[in-house]
């Protein structure tokens, strides 16, 4: 697919949405600059190259009863390509893993993993991680405090 290259107006769209998403056209014209069809038509045209990949809220996961906060550094045992795929099926699978990254160096695999405290992870690393095929090690950090978290992409 052709990418077409982020202007100065493109990167004020995608500023002014991730600050709130629930902008409207007019009120994305009047914080860029410009009238009310050239707008709503870059708009668009970011969703429909994958710029924007889709609009949602940020929810205070404290609030919403999911209290702990865990990354699990995951090492496969084998990393044939079938197994590879397999992983990665499975974890998708899996609604407390809300992130998953493939990495370098000595883990496979990083995950971010939010239940609501350690009775549920406890749950989760004994019936749905550990039911995963080829996980090897699994070493698992708490967060404490965060410092920071969801920061907007920062156009410059």
């Amino acid at each position: 697919m052709h990418y077409s290259p982020l202007d100065l107006q493109d990167k004020e769209i995608l500023k002014a949405l991730q600050e709130n998403a629930k902008l409207t056209v007019q009120e994305l014209c009047s914080r860029i600059d410009l009238t009310r069809t050239p707008t709503f038509q870059r708009v668009k045209r970011l969703e429909r190259e994958g710029v924007i990949k889709g609009y949602s809220a940020v929810i205070d996961k404290k609030k919403a009863g999911f209290g702990l906060l865990v990354f699990c550094n995951v090492t496969l045992k084998e990393h044939a390509l079938p197994l590879l795929q397999k992983f990665r099926l499975d974890i998708g699978e899996i609604k407390e893993v809300v992130e998953c990254h493939h990495l370098t160096g000595h883990y496979d695999y990083l995950l971010r993993v939010v239940v609501p405290d350690m009775q549920a992870y406890n749950t989760f690393l004994l019936e749905k991680l550990a039911s995963i095929e080829n996980i090897g090690n699994v070493q698992s950090s708490f967060v404490v405090s965060t410092l920071v978290e969801e920061q907007p992409v920062p156009f410059l």
